[in-house]
């Protein structure tokens, strides 16, 4: 009795490269290629330009200040805070609307609610700019005259407060505004991805809707919403027209917020001295925006190690 020799498997040919997918290809390789050229000569620029302003004299620096570090602190301290005030405004709200709209509105309000947010979005800065100063800033200065009377005990109320309302903390609110639609639309897609049957088994164990949300669809978009908001701290860190047209400006250190001297940011003060700068003061602004370049890349990069770590907790 012999046995049947053995049937060698049966070799795969080599997928055919067609002209459409190697065209495709070669189209996605370039686009991420421009991103990082783009990105390194921006950098490049921004050292170049910035080194004469590390040996910067003490006449060619606002009346006050000795050195670039002297300098650039006030304005790193002024656009943390501005946008860190932001976010302390934007996020519960952008949390609580996207909630709203993935699991508790009726379909047709949900669908006119989010498109209203993205519209949010579409609005110029010069708008809101504009919306701060003549509207927001008179109508909030009598809260602002409430707090300082009832709550003036608290260090970040204190103060004589501004008879305009334009301080750090109307600011904060702007920005809070702006950057509700992106925290809002990207937390609300993130909600709506949850697996139906992790709500539904919530809902089997006896869960309120509440309860729901909370051991299900928050711990599923926890890298989602840290996304979210590191996008939406971004646009508060670099934003520009809105804070340059509603702030009353100045280079110090305050945590006072409603106040008449406020904190400048790096992005309204380039944007409000660059018009009248020559020589080596073009230098400082321009290093002063490299200061927020570095900004920007740590925060983004914080935020891809979170939702990596974020990601990682919730496979295993």
């Amino acid at each position: 009795m012999t046995s049947s020799p053995a049937v060698a498997p049966p070799v795969s040919a080599k997928p055919v490269r067609r002209p459409g997918d190697l065209i495709f290809s070669g189209t996605a390789l370039a686009a991420g290629l421009l991103i990082l050229v783009a990105l390194a000569a921006v950098a490049v620029f921004l050292v170049g330009e910035s080194i004469p302003a590390l040996g910067v004299k003490k006449a060619d620096l606002p009346v006050g200040f000795s050195t670039f570090l002297e300098y650039a602190g006030p304005l790193v301290f002024g656009t943390v805070w501005a946008a860190l005030l932001a976010l302390v405004i934007a996020v519960p709200l952008s949390l609580g609307i996207a909630l709203f709209i993935s699991h508790y509105a009726p379909r047709r309000v949900a669908r006119g609610l989010g498109y209203v947010i993205d519209l949010l979005a579409a609005v110029p800065s010069v708008v809101y700019g504009l919306w701060g100063i003549t509207v927001l800033a008179p109508f909030v200065q009598p809260f602002y005259t409430f707090l300082n009377t009832y709550l003036g005990w608290v260090p970040f109320f204190s103060g004589s407060v501004s008879a305009t309302g334009r301080t750090v903390l109307t600011v904060a609110v702007v920005l809070a505004v702006m950057v509700l639609p992106i925290i809002t639309a990207l937390c609300r897609e993130v909600f709506l991805q949850t697996p139906r049957l992790q709500e539904e088994a919530a809902y089997a164990l006896g869960a309120t809707r509440w309860e729901m949300i909370r051991i299900s669809v928050l711990p599923f978009g926890r890298a989602g919403i840290v996304s979210a908001v590191m996008l939406g701290l971004g646009r508060a860190l670099g934003e520009t027209l809105a804070v340059a047209m509603v702030l009353s400006p100045a280079v110090v250190v305050s945590f006072f917020v409603l106040t008449t001297q406020n904190p400048t940011t790096i992005a309204a003060n380039i944007a409000l001295q660059f018009p009248d700068s020559y020589g080596i003061s073009v230098n400082v602004l321009i290093a002063t925006g490299l200061v927020l370049f570095v900004i920007t890349f740590v925060v983004n990069a914080l935020a891809r190690g979170i939702v990596s770590r974020t990601s990682v907790g919730r496979n295993n």
